[in-house]
This record gives structure tokens, C-alpha cells and sequence, in this order.
């Protein structure tokens, strides 16, 4: 291979601008250096790209209308290379990973990665969901750099945590279960039915009060919801999972006469490596969005 990036980026511009003239200006060369890298890329390639019949605008040959996409695939990775080099030199990260809880509530989360997107274009996400407990083991294990979740005693001291903002949390039975139609609900009415509650563990939610002697426990929100939209118990669950589409018609929201704390939404990282620019906006960008449900 004898061509080189300073010819293809003549060819793109000579197409692009219509004219070799235009093409110099916004390459800031002189015609001649443009025109003579073009024909020296149709010497390398032993192709015409444009045709030399007359004519002011240059016209792509069929082997230059084809080569043209290739061209600019090969200038755009050129590009984002260096871009992605001049963020390391900046400090940015080449990969950051996030682990949230899977019942964070989702447009929060997406809001906060489009303006990720557009801040730091070059950064590597990677994005996973899991069940109680899983986003503190992935911190501690090191198989992610950030993690979202809901607040919860006993968090690891390797770990530091920030509030970001919370949810609301809501009483839930199915439509066809025996409280449904009941008024007013007070503690008392709701212990006398099965309660549905987060695993127990080192990881505690707020809202994790037993109240009826009969309990079902899972290590999933939507869990839970599943088994609430069959009609086997009552919960306390965050209301956006309650609101979920395909809930809606299938559960309902009680009136009781007390119900939890909203859950606390905290980013959380290492102590041992603080975060990085792209982090501490995704941090910032989802505190926003948070607010606005919180």
C-alpha cells in the first residue's frame, strides 16, 4: 500500500466541495497539492476516481463512486482514533462500566447516557442490570467502575456512595385480591394478608418491614410484581415499577394509613479509584433527571 490519509482526505474533499479549488480552501492547500495527491491516489489504486472528459465539476468514475464510501469509513476511524487518544490525554476513560439495579427507573438512566454520548463521544459504555446485592458485587469484584442503586445498610466499606436523588414507594396488591376494593388500609388489615418482601440479607431496602406472619421473598422488584399480578400477597413497591405497562390494569394502588420512606438513589464506586470525567458527568446528568421524578 502506497497511498496514504492526505490522499483519500483530497478525494472526499474534492467530491464533497464540487471543485478541486473549493477542495484546497477548506483543506487549506493549494489547488496544485490538492490535485496532485488525488492523482497520485489514482496512480497507487491504478484507478481513475474522476473522470477528466471537460467540465468545471468533478464527476466520480464508477470505480470512485465506489471507493468513495470506503474512503470515508477509513478517515472517520482515523478520526475517531485520534479523538480517542486525545481523551486519555485528557484523563478520560476508555471504558466505563455501569451497574445498576435493575428496577432503576429506566428513562433517568437513558436521559443520563445520551448526554454521556454527546460529552464524551470516544468513551466505551458498558451497561448491566441485576437483582439485589449483584451491582455491590460487581464494585468489589472489580467488573464495574460505577454502579446505581437503591441506598441499603451495611454497604461495604471499600465502597463510597452519593445520594442522587429518590423514588416513591407505593402499596400494591393485584386487582382481584381481597384488599383491592377495601377502603383506608391499616397495618393491621395488611398483616392479616401474605406480605411480599426483598430477600433478606446484607442488602435491606427501605419498606422492609414484615408486618403479616406469612411471607413470600424475592431478590427482584419485577419479581415481585409478577407474583403481585397473580394475586399472592400485597408489597411495597417503587412506583415507577408499579406504573410499569404492562402492570397497568393488573395492579392497584392501596390506601393505607402509613407507608415506607422513598427509596434513596446512590451512585457508588471504589474508594481505591475515584472517578474519572465521564463518570463524574454521568453522575451529575442523573442526579438532573432523578429530580424531576424524585
Amino acid at each position: 500500500m502506497r497511498w496514504n490519509l492526505d490522499q483519500l482526505e483530497a478525494f472526499v474533499a474534492v467530491h464533497e466541495q464540487g471543485s478541486f479549488s473549493a477542495a484546497a480552501r477548506r483543506l487549506g492547500r493549494v489547488q496544485s497539492a490538492v490535485s496532485q495527491s488525488v492523482a497520485m491516489l489514482e496512480a497507487d489504486l491504478a484507478l481513475l476516481l474522476f473522470e477528466r472528459s471537460g467540465g468545471r465539476t468533478p464527476k466520480l468514475t464508477d470505480a470512485g463512486r465506489t471507493l468513495l464510501a470506503e474512503a470515508r469509513t477509513v478517515l472517520l476511524q482515523c478520526d475517531r482514533l485520534q479523538g480517542r487518544a486525545d481523551g486519555l490525554q485528557r484523563g478520560e476513560e476508555a471504558v466505563l462500566r455501569l451497574a445498576q439495579d435493575e428496577a432503576m427507573p429506566y428513562q433517568p438512566v437513558i436521559a443520563s447516557l445520551e448526554g454521556l454520548e454527546q460529552a464524551y463521544p470516544n468513551v466505551e459504555v458498558h451497561l448491566t442490570s441485576g437483582a439485589q446485592g449483584d451491582v455491590a458485587r460487581k464494585l468489589l469484584e472489580r467488573r464495574a467502575d460505577l454502579g446505581l442503586l437503591f441506598h441499603h445498610g451495611d454497604m461495604p466499606a471499600a465502597l463510597e456512595r452519593r445520594r442522587l436523588g429518590t423514588i416513591e414507594m407505593v402499596t400494591v396488591c393485584s386487582v382481584n385480591h381481597p384488599l383491592a376494593p377495601m377502603g383506608t388500609l391499616d397495618r393491621r388489615t395488611l398483616g392479616a394478608h401474605r406480605q411480599l418482601l426483598m430477600t433478606p440479607g446484607e442488602v435491606r431496602y427501605a419498606g422492609d418491614e414484615q408486618l403479616s406472619p406469612s411471607v413470600w421473598r424475592t431478590d427482584s422488584f419485577y419479581t415481585m410484581a409478577e407474583l403481585l399480578m397473580r394475586g399472592l400477597g400485597w408489597a411495597w413497591l417503587p412506583k415507577h415499577v408499579a406504573q410499569y405497562p404492562m402492570y397497568l390494569g393488573h395492579l392497584i394502588e392501596l390506601q393505607t394509613d402509613w407507608t415506607p420512606p422513598s427509596l434513596v438513589v446512590e451512585l457508588v464506586h471504589r474508594r481505591d479509584e475515584m472517578p474519572g470525567p465521564a463518570a463524574r458527568y454521568l453522575g451529575t446528568a442523573l442526579a438532573k433527571h432523578l429530580s424531576v421524578i424524585g
